[in-house]
């Protein structure tokens, strides 16, 4: 297609439709467009070649390691260390492509983990996994910003990641808290953000959208120790934090398959609300606000409410979406330690009920029928639900499930046609 209208761009000029300028610019850009896409090509499969090396080398010298005296052992230990600072220091110093920057770093990172893990094996260094993986994200963590590399992000977002997952969830870690994870967040953060400001739009940020609350969802229940009562609480601020963030102009403006944020958040709130939905859930116990579980939400539900008037003063808030303010309910439940079954769970039930015409709506708004189904399915799991735990005869639940079925179709069939009048119009 690009080749196509290349070829037709002396004709358009000498029919001045477009100036010689134009085609120019036009040509370039095309022209550009095609050497990026090698290049990317070159850095993901030059970033799998250093993976696939490093896994070789670690596999041979595995087979052949107890033929080895200390010494030995100790060389080869430092051998994949030194080539890989070699290859880095030669990509900065040639200023080589990010390809290359994108491979060598990704060589040097597994090389330093392989080194760390081989002179402690030699040496009988006492420590545990979370100690060896926080010393060997420390050691790498420079890397990143002297490669500007974004394979290297990843890797520290996915074992940082896996380092709390160690701390807070391991059999030999119990109660114990992965604090430390959100200093190693917060030093990779800054590559991130020079993402969101010059590569917005690119696929690379694309994925760190979804890596980051991913990793965020993982690791919170690592800080709920005593109190589960409260971790869906936490959990329930979480998701509405990550739904407000996905609003922000930064990614809302984006197609929603780049919006990691905004579907996390959503699926997050429906599904605890979900669970909510039932009766048992609400006999809940004396809560204790001095609790690391009170803390958390309390840093949750203030982060929400500050970027709540930060959207609105920047007017970035156009309409009343539930979604957004949903979380205050929940707050104000909690606060007054609800323990009435009934009230409760008529509550949440009028108010997944809502949030699912809520999402309808924006999907008619917006044409998406993506988003227009989605509602539907947020009616229809809610209905489902109370098929399960409702003493309503077999005939009236039927005719539930009909009625949602009849609405699928209804509302897709109008919001088409009106499609399809729209585009006639246009023509």
């Amino acid at each position: 297609m690009n080749s196509r209208l290349i070829k037709e761009l002396p004709e358009l000029v000498a029919n001045n439709v477009i100036s010689h300028d134009v085609a120019a610019k036009i040509e370039d850009y095309y022209s550009t467009k095609q050497t990026e896409t090698p290049n990317r090509l070159f850095a993901i499969f030059g970033v799998l070649g250093s993976l696939l090396v490093g896994l070789g080398i670690i596999l041979i010298l595995a087979h052949n390691w107890d033929h080895f005296n200390r010494m030995t052992k100790t060389i080869l230990a430092f051998i994949p260390l030194l080539i890989g600072q070699v290859i880095v220091g030669f990509s900065i110093l040639k200023e080589k492509s990010q390809a290359w920057k994108e491979a060598s770093g990704t060589f040097l990172f597994f090389a330093v983990g392989s080194s760390i893990a081989l002179v402690s094996q030699i040496y009988n260094i006492p420590g545990n996994l979370s100690t060896y993986i926080l010393t060997w994200i420390a050691i790498c963590l420079p890397v990143m910003y002297l490669l500007k590399s974004n394979m290297l992000a990843i890797l520290h977002l996915v074992f940082s990641t896996y380092y709390a997952f160690e701390v807070g969830y391991g059999h030999f870690s119990i109660d114990e808290t992965p604090w430390l994870y959100l200093l190693l967040i917060a030093l990779a953060l800054p590559h991130y953000l020079e993402l969101l400001k010059h590569k917005a739009s690119h696929n690379i940020t694309s994925i760190f959208n979804w890596l980051y609350p991913l990793s965020f969802t993982i690791v919170l229940g690592a800080f709920v120790n005593d109190l589960s009562e409260l971790g869906f609480l936490m959990y329930l601020l979480l998701f509405s934090l990550f739904y407000n963030i996905g609003k922000l102009p930064y990614f809302d403006d984006q197609k929603l398959r780049r919006n990691g944020y905004l579907i996390f958040g959503s699926l997050g709130i429906i599904i605890l609300m979900l669970i909510m939905s039932f009766d048992d859930f609400w006999f809940v116990e004396q809560l204790l606000f001095n609790a690391q579980e009170s803390y958390v939400s309390f840093v949750l539900a203030i982060a929400n409410v500050m970027l709540l008037i930060w959207s609105y003063n920047r007017q970035w808030i156009k309409s009343f979406n539930l979604f957004q303010y949903v979380f205050i309910v929940f707050l104000i439940m909690y606060l007054f330690q609800l323990n009435l079954p009934t009230i409760g769970t008529l509550i949440v039930n009028v108010l997944i009920f809502v949030l699912g015409l809520t999402t309808v709506k924006i999907g008619v708004d917006k044409f998406h029928f993506g988003i227009l189904n989605y509602g539907l399915c947020i009616v229809t799991a809610l209905v489902i639900c109370r098929f399960f735990d409702t003493n309503i005869s077999f005939v009236v639940r039927g005719l539930l499930f009909v009625g949602v079925g009849v609405g699928f179709f209804l509302t897709n069939y109008i919001m088409l046609q009106k499609q399809k009048r729209n585009k006639e119009q246009l023509k």
